[in-house]
């Protein structure tokens, strides 16, 4: 079974000198010689580096205190997950699951080989804790695909403890300063290897600003796109708000191809917008219900115990389907499917030869301004409608569906601003207002319909319906507050963009 660590770790440059002496350093009372290991590491990649573009690393290690496959992701400078799976032939199931979003069709061959002599010392507070683990590698690198070259040097790593305060690197990298140790250029061994041992190949020169409204569109796409497949594995490991990450970008990606059908051809486009409606439909199943159940759960606390009649928490729990952690079969299943790998292909498929329209390549400033009118145009014909409509269904139809245009153009705008500037940004701040107003009355609607349904349940089944009752009298309030506060709201929003 794997396991996950969170590594905080900073690599130094070595003169071969050996380790500094560290007993100075603030809160350090020991300093014990653990000897030298010998590590031999393989790593794995595609052909075309994909995992490497990531700055993900996937080794198969022997030697040493752990032993096994090790998976990192980056999250930070200096900062990366750790899984590690036991000591095989083959790679673990779920290390292929973790890298499927990237890796998909291709390959994971050996690119690289690392042995390394590893002194290691430890860092010890006044009551034997282990503060941080400090280590000079000896490093032979040898390139296994994509050419034979060779490299070795000599580096310094100090790796926080776990659960240690991060603020004790600074300490021991001020000690190291003062013995003349800099910190590495390389974020990693593997990088350095790769850059070391790689054949020579000219250097592609800086990437260019984004110029023409095509440019600007695709820059948008492009950033859901990596969003997409970064988060791909933290869905797949059930971490906090990643579905939701996912589906928004999703969701911003879909919602760009309609805004701008003038840029990118509708005809290619909207095939790929399908699928990603049905991946965020997908996503959304467990998403809404999770959702959902923690809004009622919230208001059935808030209602005084004296109020509570019949098994509520319990029926909610039921209707829930509460569930230890982790990520559904029914979602990894979605991940791991063909047409999810396809939908993958295909936008990647779009960013290499886009399909550009008519005014793909004019000045962003007219195209893109008038992409975003148009959809904050569609807003105010909705909320409109929706404030001359009396209470009700219908109100509550256009209410929502003035919800999802208001983020369409919140979603144009975001694409728009590095074009527009101040404008677009300005209009962002207003729509996410909105949007957000709008979903609390959404919500408040999918709620009573919940509360409606369970009643029933527990009325069928003899329960007293009384405390459903009473948090759709709540719910039904808070969507009254939403409608009053509407037309000031906008007011303010149509007085900010001058109309």
């Amino acid at each position: 079974m794997a396991e996950t660590k969170r590594e905080i770790e900073r690599k130094y440059e070595s003169d071969e000198s050996g380790l500094p002496d560290l007993t100075g350093v603030a809160g350090v009372e020991t300093v014990l010689d653990k000897g030298v290991m010998e590590l031999d590491a393989t790593y794995y990649d595609t052909a075309d580096e994909r995992l490497a573009a990531s700055s993900i690393t996937l080794r198969r290690r022997t030697g040493g205190s752990d032993a096994g496959w090790h998976l990192k992701f980056p999250v930070a400078q200096g900062v990366r997950d750790e899984i590690q799976a036991p000591l095989s032939d083959t790679l673990p199931d779920e290390f292929a699951g973790l890298l499927r979003s990237r890796v998909r069709n291709a390959e994971l061959l050996p690119v690289v080989r690392l042995s390394s002599a590893r002194d290691v010392r430890e860092l010890l507070d006044t009551e034997g804790r282990l503060l941080a683990e400090i280590s000079e590698d000896a490093v032979q690198a040898e390139r296994l695909l994509g050419g034979d070259g060779s490299a070795q040097w000599t580096e310094i790593e100090v790796e926080l403890a776990d659960g240690g305060d991060p603020a004790f690197l600074d300490k021991v990298e001020k000690r190291l300063r003062k013995a003349g140790v800099r910190p590495s250029k390389s974020a990693s061994k593997l990088a350095r290897a790769l850059a070391e041992t790689a054949p020579k190949r000219p250097d592609p020169g800086p990437l260019e600003d984004p110029v023409t409204a095509a440019d600007h569109v695709l820059a948008y796409v492009r950033a859901q796109r990596d969003a997409i497949v970064e988060t791909d594995p933290a869905v797949r490991q059930d971490a906090e708000d990643s579905v939701h990450s996912m589906r928004v970008a999703t969701r911003r990606m879909r919602s760009t191809f309609k805004s701008y059908g003038k840029v990118l051809d509708r005809a290619v486009t909207d095939p790929i917008g399908d699928e990603l409606k049905w991946l965020a439909g997908e996503l959304g199943v467990d998403r809404d219900r999770e959702v959902l159940n923690e809004r009622l759960r919230t208001a059935l606390d808030e209602v005084p115990h004296t109020l509570v009649s019949g098994p509520i928490a319990e029926r909610l729990s039921r209707w829930a389907g509460d569930k230890p952690g982790g990520a559904s079969a029914r979602l990894i299943g979605v991940l791991d499917s063909h047409r999810y790998l396809a939908l993958l292909d295909a936008v990647d498929a779009l960013l290499a030869d886009p399909p550009l329209s008519k005014a793909a390549g004019k000045q962003p400033g007219k195209v893109l301004t008038k992409a975003v009118r148009k959809d904050f145009g569609k807003v105010t014909a909705l909320i409109e409608q929706a404030l001359d409509l009396e209470p009700g269904t219908d109100r509550d139809i256009a209410i929502h569906e003035a919800r999802k245009k208001t983020k369409r153009t919140r979603y144009a705008a975001e694409a728009a601003h590095p074009a527009l500037g101040k404008p677009a940004k300005e209009l962002v701040k207003s729509m996410k207002a909105l949007q957000n107003l709008l979903g609390e009355h959404q919500d408040s609607v999918m709620a009573r319909q919940t509360l409606r349904e369970l009643s029933a349940v527990a009325h069928a089944a003899g329960e007293s319906a009384f405390t459903y009752g009473v948090l759709y009298g709540r719910e039904e309030r808070r969507a009254e507050l939403v409608e009053a506060a509407l037309p000031k709201e906008w007011e303010t929003i149509e007085q900010a963009m001058g109309v």
